[in-house]
């Protein structure tokens, strides 16, 4: 994804606004339907944080801010305070904003609701508008429930970067429609997720929007181990293999980093499971040999973002990525 402001969202507005032939009314409301109903149809198995190994700071801000309102709707409304408004999860790729917004749905026993880019944009000049006004809909009828919108920046852009109108209108209508949450609607918490929160358009960060920004950084050493069992599960393994020391040895991997190194590892054993004609389990030196190649990915976003927070950082909205930064070093180390 790139991490130039605008750009990855715009173009791919652009790329779904090409010309199109014309299309038959009803069936493109047959159609919608149907994909409404994919779009938002919840995950299978509902997940909490028992799921989610580390990462405890920002569970308990979650708790704080999210679930007790959820949980204890009579006393937040004592103190003229609801469940509901918006969150943005911002991080580096791969860090499990998306894993978090499902714990926290799960948490809150809410209808968890993931909306997609596909979900939303039409190469139909106003469908992607009447698209989000569904989606809200829809969330609106199954309170409590959490909208959840991964890579946000791709419907959410700013406007100072875009040069075309329909892009500019779609920023106006969600904007709406969260502005409609803040008056009317209470059990309903739309999260957000985006690896570049500079590049969503600063007017969602205004009170009654996504006035709370959360920080989701790299793996922790205990969200790491936890990371790693579970790739480690069902593949055969040598007595040798020590979760906590690979855990150490990659600081500042993001969860898919992890993955790639079970995968290079296996990769490795398969390799000469070939060569022997018979099976290879994977190793720790095999594990250790591939957190050599598989490089962190999470070092180029860390210093993008250190940039916005110490040159761009209005409202200090940042701040939580130059603390991380400051504890861990500019690596992630954790």
């Amino acid at each position: 994804m790139s991490l130039h402001p605008g750009g990855a969202g715009h173009a791919r507005w652009a790329r779904a606004h090409a010309a199109a032939p014309p299309f038959d009314a009803p069936l493109l409301q047959v159609c919608d339907a149907l994909e409404l109903d994919r779009a938002l149809a919840p995950p299978e198995e509902p997940i909490t944080f028992a799921d989610v190994g580390g990462l405890e700071d920002l569970k308990q801000q979650i708790r704080r801010r999210i679930i007790l309102p959820f949980q204890k709707p009579s006393l937040f409304e004592r103190f003229k305070r609801r469940a509901g408004g918006g969150i943005l999860l911002y991080g580096p790729p791969g860090c499990g904003k998306t894993l978090i917004a499902r714990a926290t749905a799960g948490e809150c026993d809410a209808t968890c609701l993931s909306v997609s880019i596909s979900d939303v944009l039409d190469m139909y000049i106003g469908e992607s508008e009447r698209k989000l006004s569904a989606l809200f809909e829809k969330a609106r009828s199954k309170t409590p429930s959490i909208l959840f919108f991964d890579e946000l920046e791709a419907l959410a852009g700013s406007r100072r970067f875009s040069r075309n109108n329909e892009s500019a209108k779609l920023v106006s209508a969600f904007l709406s429609e969260m502005d409609g949450f803040a008056r009317n609607n209470s059990g309903v918490l739309v999260l957000g997720a985006t690896n570049t929160p500079w590049a969503v358009d600063s007017a969602f960060r205004r009170p009654g929007r996504f006035d709370r920004v959360l920080f989701v950084p790299p793996p922790d050493r205990e969200a790491r181990a936890s990371i790693l069992s579970l790739h480690f599960c069902e593949r055969p393994l040598t007595d040798d293999v020590d979760v906590q020391l690979l855990a150490k040895q990659t600081q500042g991997y993001s969860g898919a980093d992890l993955e790639a190194v079970v995968d290079t590892a296996a990769d490795i054993a398969i390799e000469l499971s070939l060569d022997r004609a018979d099976e290879v389990r994977i190793s720790q030196q095999m594990l250790l040999d591939a957190v050599k190649d598989v490089k962190s990915t999470t070092a180029e976003w860390l210093s993008t973002a250190r940039n916005h927070a110490r040159y761009a950082d209005a409202g200090g909205q940042y701040e939580e990525v130059l603390r991380f930064l400051d504890k861990h070093g500019k690596k992630g180390r954790g």
